[in-house]
């Protein structure tokens, strides 16, 4: 016996098993929150306006010409109608090949329902997709005549029909019939065309593929005239007619769209190189990034720059910024961005609010490098707060702003992990055009409106590839092997065989579609930690070793050849100044660096000792003189507080002092031969002194020197910031196998027949106490199921198909087949019960 067909999508969706229903569930996740109740409401819910569109926006582009297709198709719409609407009367190979895939998407997002003969696109995909006046559909036909001629009259319509050629009719509705079916036979339409002027055949191809409408005067032109005689042109306005979509379709061939686009385009390979220069390639951007990074974070270990009332950093704090790292302005925000995204700097939350690193910043740091690499890259595939619309205006028309907010765009994640999905599919070492993965994601997801100008996914693509070049995740355009193990993707395969098509070698080749067609699904967050920790393994042998020593030069510099081990580069950095930086680094001791590490604690002796350990070349005698001419003066003058006072055992160095024009803005004045006082605060004293050349030290109230070491500021314990979701979450297995379960058991207790009592009406079953217990107490000795209504503890009704096990002490102990499960019931809230219909 054959299954009858589906009348609605309620029933199309129960003849579904549980693993077609799991994949719906996945692909429109929101269809699952909260739980539907049955499927009928399953159905409802998928029908939703909010529901479809999202869905729709999900389509690639040969799917959504499907669907546009059946909308201005006859409804319900066979597969042959369909077919020739995709691919016209002539055919086409790869539409044939590719529609059913089509079709499959759209009936597996419940967008389409029915069999092949009668198929039926959702009613809220119609409404949306079909053609308009205030939507014109991108198909560019028009209304149907029916649709165009509604609102003419019937003497009208009745000579239109005469004219056309056809046996006049009682009615208008049997007239538009017969136009209808006049339209729609080639070879009497053919026949009808044959008569028209050139005339009247340009205005018609003017208006073929769309827009349909055109204007004509009171009077029209006599090839315009011929078109509306005969219903080829249809008014639907003063001034304005229309191209009925039958005509259209006629003179188009059968064709729905102009140019169908059955098959993704492939990528163009700009470049091909060796496995081994792309990945040493990125791992050197991956080591510029971490020490970026660590220099972002050093250039603000003391507090940095103050946090905006609004949020974010000043265009001001940008740019400094942009100077301190070396980088443009975008980039800039980019490394800004992606430290506060993996919660290594964040705002400390003080009256005088600033950024500063976070505690988690420490940890960070001790992490070998690549493990520390691999964080980073994790937070930016997965990342919604998006660097590159800093500077651009939001929906009010502030500026935003690095760290600001308003930053966030929920499909970046998905692009990005799209855009390097799309890498991983060419061979080795392969490098495409932005303009062609661009052109491959605008087919995956196809603007469903004008928003050309405001293409989102396109400036997230472009921003992709930049990004992930300047993080390492790809080296010369092409990913990286620790980039693939990023994603999750498997080891590179071998490079293809000849037969399998052209390999691509040079600028300019296309590769087939095969090379290119990878899935990678998101992973989870158990997942990606451990490819993560893949890519970790991978890049760690591509990393330089850090060093232990410095080459000391007569000119006062150090270079550095390569990465310092961290104790050697904190020292350094206080001992001197950075000058150059690329491959090798170069410090430059000057007074002012000695007298930093000086005032951090460390003596003369300890420099000395720290330059021999670890240089590979003596230490220049310059150098020491330096050293010990600094410490010589360190500490001689002493600087209190008074408001501030200066005193030195020498008083000719006062007497030096004050005469000293340069030390006017200071306002000293002698108390004793060895103290200078001042109005001015102590730091601005030893500022002061400082700029004049000397060395003072500050002290405390007991006269000891006071060591000024540079701690750094750290905001308090701070999460980084939450990814914001494009929608909700895709579903794990087991909420699916648990949503499914309880769809099902909620669909059997709502379809199960009943015994209506005859003053039910459709109703809950209402019956007495006594009776109530009676059927119960029946029904759990008879062990059949029964109809109950029940009000939860807050008042809520519904009704439940349970199977009584024991009725004791006020309560039943039944199976809910609404729920699945074995539950208790207090008899006093149920309602009343009544007895299943038999079969």
């Amino acid at each position: 016996m054959s299954t009858p067909a589906p009348r609605s999508l309620a029933e199309a969706l129960r003849l579904r098993d549980d693993a077609s229903l799991a994949e719906l569930l996945r692909s429109r996740p929101d269809l699952i929150t909260p739980v539907p109740t049955d499927l009928t409401q399953l159905a409802t819910r998928a029908g939703t306006r909010a529901s479809v569109v999202r869905a729709l926006e999900r389509l690639d582009r040969f799917a959504l010409q499907t669907a546009q297709a059946l909308a201005v198709a006859a409804d319900p719409c066979g597969y042959g109608d369909l077919l020739g609407l995709m691919g016209g009367d002539e055919g086409e190979a790869a539409v044939q090949a590719a529609l059913p895939r089509a079709l499959g998407t759209l009936r597996e997002q419940a967008l389409v329902w029915g069999g092949d003969d009668r198929l039926r696109l959702v009613r809220t995909a119609r409404e949306l997709l079909a053609p308009s006046p205030q939507h014109p559909s991108p198909t560019g036909l028009g209304p149907t005549v029916q649709e165009a001629a509604a609102g003419m009259s019937p003497g009208r319509i009745q000579e239109i029909v005469a004219t056309a050629g056809l046996p006049s009719t009682h009615d208008s509705v049997s007239a538009l019939a017969a136009l209808t079916g006049l339209f729609g036979d080639r070879t009497r339409m053919t026949a009808l065309l044959a008569g028209a002027s050139a005339e009247s055949r340009e205005v018609l191809d003017r208006l073929v593929w769309g827009p349909p409408y055109g204007q004509v005067t009171a009077d029209p032109a006599p090839r315009l005239r011929w078109l509306l005689d005969r219903g080829l042109l249809l008014p639907t306005a003063p001034g304005t007619v229309v191209l009925p979509r039958e005509v259209a379709l006629h003179l188009r061939g059968g064709r729905a769209h102009r140019t169908t686009e059955p098959l993704p385009p492939g990528l163009e390979v700009t470049g091909t190189h060796r496995p081994q220069v792309v990945d040493a390639t990125a791992a050197g951007q991956a080591y510029t990034t971490l020490a970026t990074v660590e220099e972002l974070l050093k250039d603000w270990h003391e507090g940095g720059p103050a946090v905006l009332r609004a949020g974010g950093l000043s265009v001001r704090d940008l740019k400094r910024t942009a100077v301190a790292l070396d980088v443009t302005e975008p980039v800039a925000a980019f490394w800004v961005e992606l430290a506060y995204a993996a919660g290594l700097l964040a705002s400390d939350g003080e009256a005088d609010e600033r950024y500063a690193a976070t505690p988690f910043y420490d940890e960070w740091l001790e992490l070998p490098p690549a493990e520390r690499w691999a964080q980073l890259a994790e937070t930016w595939l997965k990342a919604t707060r998006t660097a590159g619309v800093v500077g651009g205006r939001d929906a009010k028309d502030r500026t935003l702003s690095a760290l600001g907010p308003g930053l966030d765009r929920s499909a970046a994640p998905e692009v990005r992990h799209r855009v390097l999905t799309l890498l991983a599919g060419l061979p080795e070492g392969a490098s495409p055009s932005a303009e062609s993965v661009l052109a491959r994601l605008r087919w995956e997801r196809p603007l469903r409106g004008p928003q050309q100008d405001d293409d989102l996914r396109g400036r997230l693509a472009r921003w992709t590839l930049s990004e992930a070049e300047t993080l390492g995740v790809t080296g010369r355009g092409a990913l990286s092997e620790h980039g693939r193990a990023l994603l999750g993707a498997p080891a590179r395969r071998p490079s293809p065989e000849p037969s399998a098509g052209p390999a691509a070698s040079g600028p300019g080749d296309k590769l087939p579609v095969h090379h290119v067609h990878v899935t990678l699904e998101a992973l989870s967050p158990a997942e990606q930690a451990t490819a993560s920790a893949a890519a970790a393994r991978l890049l760690a042998p591509l990393l330089p070793e850090p060093l232990d020593h410095v080459l000391l030069q007569a000119d006062l510099t150090a270079v550095a050849p390569g990465p310092l081990r961290r104790p050697l580069a904190d020292t350094l950095g206080v001992l001197a100044d950075v000058e150059s930086k690329g491959g090798a680094t170069v410090y430059r001791f000057t007074p002012g660096s000695v007298r930093r590490a000086l005032d951090a604690g460390r003596a003369a002796s300890d420099l000395h000792a720290f330059l021999a350990a670890h240089s590979r070349t003596p230490v220049p005698q310059p150098l020491t003189y330096l050293i010990d001419d600094v410490a010589r003066r360190h500490g001689h003058l002493r600087v209190g507080a008074a408001s501030a006072y200066v005193r030195c055992d020498d008083d000719a160095m006062l007497n030096e002092i004050i005469a000293d024009k340069r030390a006017a803005g200071l306002r000293l004045r002698r108390l004793a031969p060895t103290v200078l006082a001042t109005q001015a605060d102590p730091a601005a004293l030893l500022d002061g002194l400082r700029a004049m050349g000397y060395a003072p030290a500050a002290e405390s109230a007991e006269g000891d020197v006071l060591i000024t070491r540079a701690d750094a500021h750290r905001t308090p314990p701070r999460t980084a910031p939450e990814p914001v979701p494009d929608g909700p979450p895709t579903p794990d297995a087991t909420l699916l196998t648990a949503a499914i379960r309880a769809i099902r058991a909620g669909d059997r207790a709502s379809t199960t027949p009943r015994k209506q009592p005859p003053s039910a009406g459709g109703e809950l079953p209402r019956t007495s106490s006594a009776e109530t217990l009676a059927t119960m107490q029946a029904a759990a000795l008879t062990g059949e199921a029964v109809w109950i209504g029940y009000v939860n503890a807050e008042g809520t009704a519904s009704q439940r198909v349970i199977a009584p096990i024991r009725v004791e002490g006020g309560f039943v102990t039944a199976y809910d087949h609404t729920a699945d499960e074995v539950r208790t019931y207090p008899l006093h809230r149920v309602t009343g019960v009544a007895e299943l219909a038999e079969d």
